[in-house]
């Protein structure tokens, strides 16, 4: 397989040439923009659907965009990762976080494992201990049943399982599956894990410290506060602790764990929301049934990214507009704008696996690359965020792209009629309108009430947020980043940026600091 710096294809040589521009207020404010919203979809897996009327292309530019797919050999590169190919090639490593929902290329074998079956017995035991939390079997020391479930960890270990929990919740609690309240720390902040430990029955919680290495410093401090507490209230900590960690970290055979589940190298901390990092804690509080949905919906939507067709592809047609405008329309910038607010955290989520996946300035090989690659990305739901930020993004001189995700139905299924519509359909107007304001804009003699519209956006809509829809939607995002890592030919799977300042700070901790490390630790008295 050849991997080619972008700069380097013909068919992107072709796009930056590709003079016709495209200008979205003349394109959909007639009856031909009907038109283009019935075409300009994808279908997604669970329900969902891609619609990118709203994005500033046309069939010329969707015709270039697939030749830059094939002649990146996109959708190849995705089976290699998924046939266990060391696509991480900084950290020389596989690649299996699509093998913690399903086998879709060829067996691997590693040191004699078969990664499908180790994946697969970890499923077995993530069910057989969480239906015997859930059901009583396994008590705490007085023979009741735990109520809470907290997490520790950090960075991946954090924002996704707290992403997926926030966005199931309110399901679990209409279907009757939220069994135990989940909760997370993860900030070294003591205030984090204190606020958290003040406000639970520490003998009616069960603790998943999350750790790959098991040498995370900022969990470990945080494992240590919630010890202390387990302790001081005369309990045992290996009835209020489990540990999500590999096989070969310091953790991993500790007696202070009533269990051990395990992840392995090949699980970057981003990807993990469907490994046990995300599996334990969802399966306590909601139920092993939700997460193995939740595990079905992701696996159907890493089907669709094997299409070779990019408009059958969702992830790839996003990505390759994405690359277009990035690297041709030079934007910057993307929001992801959910009007949901159970995907609160969402964004948050994004924002790492997308920055801290693409944010490179090197290609796979080590070598300086000469073009942009990942876009800052920030986000909060709809509404709150028409009364925030939307300003600049209306009328601000920074053109923003935007993903908008929107579900006809709420979680609870409920609605209150006021004013003639039902809140559910006050949200829904708000979202295609924000769509249409965006691209259309809105004229005006008063310069300061002008909009001159343009402003790019998709939008991902599907009936309900479920465990299904939203496995498919991770997928999606996953997926897309992922393939516009193959695109600028860097390599979205190790974090070294993530490692500097962890060195730095145990400089400081360590007394060995100088210079100018040393006077900002003064600062601290440290």
């Amino acid at each position: 397989m050849e991997w080619k710096n972008l700069d380097e294809l013909n068919s992107y040589k072709l796009l930056i040439d590709y003079k016709n521009r495209i200008n979205l207020k003349n394109i959909l404010n007639n009856e031909s923009g009907v038109h283009r919203v019935k075409k300009y979809q994808s279908d997604m897996s669970c329900g969902l659907k891609y619609v990118y009327a709203a994005k500033e292309i046309d069939n010329n530019i969707i015709d270039l965009l697939s030749n830059l797919a094939i002649e990146n050999n996109s959708v190849a590169k995705y089976k290699l990762l998924l046939n266990g190919e060391f696509i991480n090639t900084g950290e020389n490593r596989r690649v299996l976080h699509h093998l913690c929902r399903g086998q879709l290329g060829e067996d691997v074998i590693d040191n004699n494992i078969n990664m499908r079956e180790f994946y697969k017995n970890e499923l077995d035991k993530i069910k057989n201990f969480s239906e015997k939390i859930r059901s009583g079997i396994i008590c705490n020391e007085k023979n009741e049943k735990y109520t809470t479930v907290v997490q520790i960890g950090i960075g991946g270990s954090d924002l996704g399982p707290r992403a997926m929990y926030i966005a199931l919740e309110n399901y679990g609690k209409k279907t009757n599956k939220l069994k135990l309240d989940a909760k997370f720390i993860s900030n070294v902040d003591p205030d984090d894990a204190l606020s958290i430990l003040s406000n639970i029955d520490i003998s009616k919680t069960i603790f998943v410290l999350v750790s790959k290495s098991g040498t995370t410093l900022e969990t470990l401090t945080n494992e240590a506060i919630v010890k202390e507490k387990i302790i001081k209230n005369n309990l045992q900590v290996n009835k209020h602790m489990v540990a999500v960690t590999s096989k070969t970290s310091p953790i991993a055979n500790s007696s202070e764990y009533m269990e051990a589940f395990f992840i392995d190298d090949y699980i970057g901390g981003r990807y993990s929301s469907t490994s046990a990092v995300g599996g334990v804690i969802l399966s306590i509080a909601l139920g092993f049934d939700v997460f193995e949905e939740f595990l079905d919906g992701a696996h159907s939507e890493d089907k669709n990214s094997l299409n070779e067709d990019i408009r059958k592809n969702p992830a790839l047609l996003d990505a390759l507009i994405g690359v277009y405008e990035r690297n041709i329309l030079g934007y910057e910038i993307t929001a992801v704008l959910p009007y949901s607010n159970a995907l609160s955290r969402f964004p948050a989520h994004l924002q790492q696996v997308d920055m801290e996946s693409n944010g490179k300035s090197v290609n796979r090989f080590g070598d300086k690359i000469n073009y942009k690659t990942g876009p800052i990305i920030f986000g909060e739901p709809g509404t709150n965020g028409q009364h925030s930020f939307y300003q600049l993004l209306h009328q601000g001189k920074t053109i923003v792209p935007i993903q908008f995700i929107g579900f006809k139905k709420n979680q609870f299924d409920e609605d209150v009629e006021i004013k003639g519509s039902s809140s559910q359909t006050k949200l829904c107007a708000n979202l295609v309108s924000q769509v249409v304001a965006f691209a259309l804009g809105s004229e005006n003699k008063d310069n300061n009430k002008n909009f001159e519209g343009n402003r790019p956006s998709s939008l991902i809509v599907g009936e309900e947020l479920n465990p299904k829809s939203l496995g498919a939607l991770l997928s999606h995002f996953e997926n897309k980043i992922m393939f516009q890592g193959f695109l600028w030919n860097i390599n979205s799977f190790d974090q070294e940026g993530v490692q500097l300042g962890k060195v730095l700070a145990k400089k400081v901790l360590e007394k060995q600091s100088s210079g100018i490390l040393e006077e900002y630790a003064k600062l601290f008295n440290i």
